[in-house]
């Protein structure tokens, strides 16, 4: 994903929420449904959520400095991160409150096709904001599962976005239900209850987010392929004959850390060595392109080296 990819998808869904944030809002203002608030509320916060990620990705495009050497991809972690605390408190924990208070004290719902017109409208907007992102996600997952490309994916806007938009659609079903069954009874408390499902729905969400970008912010290696890529790009069985050991780390989603002690043969010279360190160098960022930070240490070739290359794990 490059950086500004997933772009066309956050303002897709941002230009949606907040159209769909304002009517909702009217029609909480003519009809008193709760599930209404909450989903207003909901909109807001994604409405949030997507300029975090916007300037997240405008931040992380700023130029190293000798206090953050290793540049500032990271602050997409970051902003994806605070995604998830907002999703969490905002939008989850607010609809758990205002679901309880309807409960405790429900009434009926005045003006009832406000809230069913909405819902439908919001419907319609939240669903071409859905197929936007998968559009964006479609032509970077390749064979992966939609639950393998958003536990792997290494860039956290499309990822974000795909859940957001996903809790969006299952929360306007879940309004409707609970305002259709508040019609078809006279009972408010149902429109208090479909509400509840929708803060208990962002609550997941928002753990399932945060638990991802966790791991992003800790520090994930490549993937397999790429790491089986650079191993193969390394050696050239002449002067680099073997990796004892690697590591990767992502700087952010599009630069990668490769720190690797390589095998060369004992009669090598140092001339020799150096040519052959800044080729293996040449032939990694040529094999893997977001290798852009490389560390190689050479090593005296051993039989031990070959056989610790074969076993040694990265990470």
């Amino acid at each position: 994903m490059s950086a500004s990819g997933g772009t066309k998808a956050i303002v897709a869904a941002l230009g949606a929420n907040l159209a769909i944030a304002v009517a909702k809002f009217v029609a909480f203002a003519f009809s008193g449904s709760s599930s209404m608030l909450a989903e207003g509320v909901h909109s807001i916060a994604d409405s949030g959520n997507q300029g975090l990620l916007l300037l997240g990705g405008k931040k992380a495009k700023r130029e190293a400095t000798p206090e953050h050497p290793f540049g500032y991809g990271r602050e997409r972690y970051i902003y994806g991160f605070l995604v998830s605390i907002v999703l969490f408190t905002i939008g989850g924990v607010f609809a758990l409150y205002e679901g309880y208070e309807k409960v405790r004290h429900p009434h009926e719902l005045e003006h009832w096709y406000w809230p069913v017109g909405v819902l439908i409208f919001a419907v319609i907007a939240e669903g071409f904001s859905f197929r936007t992102a998968i559009k964006e996600s479609n032509e970077l997952r390749g064979q992966l599962s939609w639950s393998q490309f958003v536990r792997r994916a290494k860039a956290p806007e499309l990822p974000v976005v795909l859940l957001e938009d996903f809790g969006a659609l299952i929360g306007l079903v879940l309004a409707l239900c609970g305002v259709g069954l508040s019609l078809l009874t006279g009972d408010g408390v149902w429109d208090g209850i479909g509400t509840l499902c929708i803060g208990a729905l962002l609550v997941l969400i928002a753990l399932v987010l945060a638990a991802e970008t966790k791991s992003l912010l800790l520090g994930e290696a490549a993937d397999a392929t790429q790491v089986a890529k650079i191993r193969e790009a390394l050696v050239d069985g002449e002067t680099v004959t073997g990796v004892i050991h690697m590591r990767t780390l992502h700087l952010g989603p599009e630069e990668l850390l490769v720190a690797a002690k390589v095998a060369v043969q004992h009669d090598d010279t140092a001339a020799e060595v150096a040519r052959a360190i800044d080729a293996a160098e040449a032939r990694t960022r040529k094999a893997v392109p977001i290798a852009r930070v490389i560390y190689l240490e050479p090593d005296i070739f051993r039989q031990s080296a070959t056989t610790s290359a074969s076993t040694s794990t990265s990470a």
